[in-house]
């Protein structure tokens, strides 16, 4: 091999992690050649550092919260948890951060993988500098599809590389349980990790700037998830900030707005992601590096007629699943646009991420557990749409009460009361995560209320709330 190689295909990915692989799963599947570049591990952030390794993690607390609320199984499963066994099951769900049977899977597909760093180098061009530092120029003949995801972000505080805190990273891949832990942040990765390490035998203290939990969720779902977690032992304080951040003699103290002094062995900062764009060469192609990526409903990046930004990278919906349902998009739009085909570009058309606007989905893995879909009430009435919100006591519906004794949860749907039909639903309680597909589908399909009626739910299930929801639009 030369010192620098050039290589042609018809698409390049930059980014091998879940998103990387899907869009290079849909344009081979055209039988376009395709080329991924990847500078860490093949499977990404989500398979190695945060879904995976995290419900890993949560799976075995969950498991035995429910237990507990259970006559006859409760007296088992009073004592800790097995951390060590736990770990161990987090280190088989992460190939023990190995990659083989990813690159397999790469391999299976036909597309060629590059390691190294990836760099724009202009239009359609891409630089990889190998780990050996040898360069290969990889040119496109159809689209570049950057999906770099993101970084967690760490606050400006003096010295605090010194303290060498934990992001979402060394969260989820701790070997031990700290004996105390500080965590920073009320989002989705505070909330799960201090579920996680207080269930595993840390003191967790969790610090939130804001006055709740959540707080891109319903009110209510952040209230029920701040409870649990204060009755697990967990020291909730809302309304805090940190000041300054300093170890000392291995002890990290932290000194908060309210000049409160508390000292842990490891703190947590889940305040925010950034993108991976600033070293990707975006400025040779007339971009600002460590930005977000604007893009249409194709994925294609505004102003470009071949460079793509999939996942994470545009800002859109920074979520696993939703950046694979980009990436299916993406790669039918360059498969058509290679072939001279016509896009559907209309709002859920084969060529549009429409659900990354109406219908998004997500799941918080705490006990209880939190799902919603599309708008919470209120986005709807920010966006001007005539809505009513229904609520109903998850506890009252009778699958909820056979789930396990002491069910605390809540319902909301919010309708649009000009078409009746669902624009956001959220589900907080146990059990709840493997209910909002169902209302996934009602708020994408954008089923009428006349029609969920007859979607009758199976008795006695958690899903029965489904009806419950519906009588209570109706009698009021």
């Amino acid at each position: 091999m030369t010192e620098t190689e050039n290589i042609a295909y018809d698409v390049v990915v930059l980014g091998a992690g879940p998103v990387g692989e899907n869009v290079a799963d849909r344009t081979r599947a055209a039988g376009l050649s395709t080329a991924v570049v990847e500078s860490e591990l093949v499977g990404g952030e989500c398979s190695y550092w945060a879904c995976m390794p995290s419900k890993a993690l949560l799976r075995p607390v969950i498991a035995q919260a429910d237990a507990r609320r259970l006559p006859g199984l409760s007296a088992a499963v009073q004592g800790p948890l097995d951390a060590a066994a736990v770990l161990a099951r987090r280190d088989y769900f992460t190939s023990d951060w190995k990659d083989d049977g990813q690159v397999g899977w790469l391999e299976s597909i036909g597309a060629d993988l590059h390691r190294g760093h990836g760099r724009l180098s202009g239009e359609r061009t891409v630089t990889v500098t190998g780990p050996d530092g040898v360069r290969k120029v990889l040119t496109a003949r159809h689209a570049v599809a950057v999906c770099t995801g993101t970084r967690a972000v760490l606050p400006d505080l003096p010295g605090l590389d010194e303290v060498k805190p934990w992001t979402s990273r060394e969260a989820t891949s701790a070997k031990a349980a700290p004996g105390r832990l500080v965590v920073v942040g009320g989002g989705v990765v505070a909330t799960e990790m201090a579920t996680a390490w207080q269930a595993l035998g840390s003191q967790v203290t969790l610090l939130v700037r804001g006055k709740g939990l959540l707080n891109r969720m319903e009110p209510f779902a952040g209230e029920l998830v701040a409870e649990a977690l204060t009755e697990a032992g967990v020291s909730v304080r809302t309304g805090t900030s940190v000041r300054s951040v300093t170890r000392e003699n291995g002890t990290v103290v932290v000194v908060t707005d309210t000049g409160d002094r508390i000292e842990t062995d490891e703190i947590l900062f889940a305040t925010g992601r950034a993108p991976r764009t600033d070293d990707i060469g975006l400025d040779t192609v007339d971009r600002e590096p460590g930005s977000w990526l604007e893009v249409d409903d194709s994925l294609r990046v505004t102003g470009s007629d071949w460079l793509y930004a999939v996942g994470d990278v545009n800002h859109r919906a920074l979520l696993t699943h939703q950046g694979k349902y980009q990436a299916r998009i993406a790669g039918a739009a360059i498969s058509a646009r290679a072939s001279g085909s016509a896009v559907q570009g209309d709002a859920w058309g084969a060529h549009a991420a429409t659900a990354d606007h109406d219908a998004v989905p997500q799941v918080v893995f705490t006990d209880p557990e939190a799902a919603s879909v599309g708008l919470s009430l209120a986005e709807a009435e920010q966006a001007g749409h005539r809505v009513r919100a229904v609520d109903y006591d998850l506890a009252s519906v009778s699958g909820a009460g056979l789930y396990g004794d002491g069910y605390r949860g809540r319902a909301r749907m919010v309708v649009d009361m000009e078409r009746e039909i669902l624009l956001g639903v959220t589900f907080v309680g146990p059990g709840v995560g493997e209910l909002i597909h169902s209302a996934t589908i009602a708020v994408a399909g954008q089923v009428p209320i006349s029609r969920l009626w007859h979607a009758v739910p199976s008795y006695p299930t958690i899903s029965e709330v489904w009806l419950r929801l519906l009588e209570a639009y109706r009698d009021n």
